[in-house]
Parts: structure tokens; C-alpha cells; sequence
């Protein structure tokens, strides 16, 4: 695997739900250690769009949702539950997440963590997609970019592609899990 070997796992099941994995992978390479958190589980059924007379059990987006923060600076291995309840929700919810979507998890990724929701980010960065069988669509392995209240709030105003023109001409951090919000004046 492009992560190598998990150095720790957890598992949730919802009621009504397929078992969600949450795998933990370090990488003790580079600028101190990166932890990674990816699910697994998410891409076992395709994603339905809600508005859908009819759910086609085989074809239809897939994904798995992948987290990345610096690793020691918080305790972030807490974020295992929320990162489940959010690959959950295209099976609780009916909702297809694709690059853009903001989701909301409605407290903080982790204790003390400033952020309550992410940015879905383009996918094949980190993780190419994983091709299966026709007709099934490929896995995308979509990253996660934590967001303040206050960036979510304007993300919804100006956009996706706005707050990440903001995060990237600041020279934010996305990793850093203690981050302070960008300015937005």
C-alpha cells in the first residue's frame, strides 16, 4: 500500500450501516513525523445521489477519506470517530462527497482541535486512484483539509477554490493541527 503498513486501527458500526475502518499510518520521514489517518469501508458500496428514483448497487462514485496532520503536536488519534462518522455518511446521509463538499462533523476533530469540519480536496495527490472490475468506478482517495468555523463559513460564501487560494497564498499549514485560521479580511 502507497501508506505502508497501519500502525494502528479502529472500527464503528452504525446502526444500519456497514463496519468503518480507521486505519493510522506514521511517517517518521521528512520535517518530523506526519500521521495519516485513511478510512476503510467507505468505498464498499458506490456513493447514491439522494435525489435518485433508484440505487444502482454496482456502479457509482467510491471513496476513501484520508487525514494528514503533524504528528506530536496534539492528540489527534481522537479524530478516529469523527473521520468514521463522516465516511459513514454516505450510507446514514445519502450523500455523494466529492472534491469541494465541506462536512461538518459539529465538534472538534479531536480534544482542543480548532477545526469542526474539512475541505474535500482533490484526489491522486497522496493515494492514485484503486481501479476495480468494470463497471464499477475506481476508489478515490479524497484528502481532508481541516477548516475553522470561520473558513467553513466563508468557504460557503466565496468557494472551495477561493479558501484554498487564501490557504495557499498565506503559506498555511494544513498539517499543523493546532493551526490558527487564515486571515479572511
Amino acid at each position: 500500500m502507497t501508506l505502508g503498513e497501519p500502525d494502528a486501527r479502529a472500527a464503528v458500526t452504525f446502526l444500519g450501516t456497514d463496519r468503518i475502518e480507521v486505519l493510522r499510518f506514521t511517517d517518521a520521514s521528512g520535517d518530523g513525523p506526519v500521521v495519516r489517518y485513511a478510512t476503510l469501508g467507505m468505498s464498499a458500496a458506490p456513493m447514491t445521489d439522494p435525489t435518485a428514483a433508484l440505487a444502482d448497487p454496482v456502479r457509482g462514485p467510491r471513496a476513501e477519506l484520508v487525514l494528514s496532520v503533524r504528528g506530536g503536536r496534539a492528540d489527534t488519534d481522537k479524530v478516529l470517530r469523527p473521520l468514521a462518522v463522516l465516511a459513514a455518511s454516505p450510507q446514514v446521509e445519502g450523500v455523494v462527497v466529492a472534491p469541494g463538499a465541506s462536512l461538518d462533523t459539529g465538534e472538534p476533530l479531536w480534544p482542543g482541535a480548532p477545526f469542526t469540519s474539512v475541505l474535500v480536496g482533490e484526489p491522486g495527490g497522496l493515494v492514485e486512484d484503486l481501479e476495480l472490475d468494470e463497471p464499477m468506478d475506481p476508489v478515490r482517495f479524497l484528502p481532508l483539509l481541516p477548516m475553522t468555523p470561520n473558513e467553513a463559513a466563508w468557504k460557503r460564501v466565496h468557494g472551495a477554490g477561493a479558501l484554498e487560494e487564501r490557504w495557499l497564498a498565506r503559506g498555511t499549514d494544513l498539517r499543523d493541527p493546532l493551526r490558527a485560521g487564515v486571515a479572511l479580511d
